[in-house]
């Protein structure tokens, strides 16, 4: 057993936790991070995340202020465009196409997309160079005492963490969460996303595309290449059941299923490693702070998979609890800062789970006046210029 003195205590060392400890290690604090699983650090892991992320202009924003973006930027593939197709019926038949230009909105591209295990990897190997950073994986959480002045942590491995404040990034299941008090209202829509990686026989161009159907969106986002052939990673929702005979079928069959729904957009697809399945919910805490603890991430919401929100939307939780911590760091973990991490972060949160939420039981509809709805609702936003540049602004999260 040992005893650790920390300014911050994470619990939770996957991506959002990761980026946290980078975050407050680079402002001068020092910080113990905790996980009970082992970083999986390639993609033919069983237990491998094969979902991508598009890191929006905001991410990459705090990557480049915390010095990570030197380490991912050789494994990112710039996002210029955004295309929406809408399509009915089966094979999917397309009925509009419309193109959103990052240059709208200024000179950079959208986002820069990456693998998550990639991410994982590389953010891993980084930690263990970081002397501020003391990062315990294969450890978990166990209890806390949440007094005044600190909080007095106890993991799994009978270890104590004595800390000014503690961040819960533990993901929808947070333990930390839950042993601070803090509950979850859940909306669940019997919907799976398929998450793997594709080479195929056209470019893409640079361009990350959404198709439209019923089920959810099926979602191209390009990756750099894969042994020189163009590469690009898939997120594509369906109905429960309908996901599981995906993810179950022969990968010949399966193949031919995805480029009828891909409408052949990129010439073949060919899949590239294992299939991932992941639910699909909205979930969000009810309170973003109780004592000196506050939570960040999928412990404070979890969207569905739709205009790269879900990790983008937990970066930009770390962004405001960085900034706080900066502007007064003797007041770490104070009342004073968790209410106005949850006056900033509140609001925001709030509003795009509820828009992602209806966005997602607009496009999975399979309804024709639905589907009527968000064709024209499409057009709407695409072709008036001032509503497309503030839909576009307000996606690339909170400034």
């Amino acid at each position: 057993m040992a005893d650790h003195h920390a300014d911050l205590f994470i619990s939770g060392g996957g991506i959002a936790g990761q980026v946290t400890a980078s975050a407050f290690a680079a402002a001068g604090f020092s910080v113990v991070l905790v996980d009970p699983f082992v970083p999986v650090t390639t993609a033919g892991d069983e237990k491998s995340d094969l979902r991508s992320t598009a890191f929006l202009q905001p991410a990459r924003g705090l990557f480049d202020r915390i010095g990570l973006w030197d380490v991912l930027a050789p494994h990112a593939k710039p996002l210029d465009q955004l295309a929406v197709i809408d399509t009915v019926g089966w094979p999917p038949e397309i009925r509009d196409r419309r193109v959103f230009q990052a240059s709208d909105m200024s000179n950079d591209p959208f986002g820069w997309n990456l693998m998550n295990w990639v991410v994982r990897r590389e953010i891993w190997a980084y930690l263990q160079d970081q002397p501020r950073i003391t990062a315990l994986y294969g450890v978990g959480f166990k209890s806390i005492v949440n007094r005044s002045e600190e909080i007095i942590v106890t993991l799994d491995n009978g270890d104590r963490v004595r800390a000014r404040m503690g961040i819960a990034a533990d993901g929808k299941f947070s333990p930390l969460r839950e042993a601070v008090g803090i509950t979850v209202s859940t909306t669940r829509y019997g919907q799976k996303s398929l998450a793997f990686t594709v080479t195929h026989d056209q470019p893409h161009d640079n361009i990350s595309t959404e198709v439209y159907n019923e089920g959810g969106p099926f979602t191209i986002v390009p990756l750099p290449d894969i042994n020189e052939r163009n590469a690009s990673a898939i997120v594509w929702m369906n109905q429960g059941p309908r996901a599981v005979e995906l993810m179950n079928m022969p990968v010949p069959d399966f193949e031919e299923v995805m480029y009828q729904r891909s409408t052949g957009l990129l010439g073949r697809m060919h899949l590239e490693g294992n299939r991932s399945l992941w639910p699909i919910i909205t979930q969000t805490a009810d309170q973003l702070a109780a004592g000196r603890v506050a939570v960040v991430a999928e412990a404070a919401h979890a969207l569905p998979p739709i205009g790269a929100q879900g990790l983008n939307t937990s970066l930009n939780d770390v962004i405001t609890l960085l900034d706080l911590a900066g502007a007064q760091p003797g007041n770490l973990g104070s009342p004073a800062m968790m209410r106005a991490y949850e006056k900033a972060r509140g609001t925001d949160i709030a509003r795009r789970a509820k828009v992602i939420d209806l966005f997602n039981r607009v496009t999975r509809s399979g309804d024709g006046v639905l589907q009527a709805v968000r064709l024209m609702g499409l057009k709407a936003v695409h072709d008036v210029a001032p509503m497309r540049k503030s839909v576009m602004r307000a996606g690339l999260g909170p400034r």
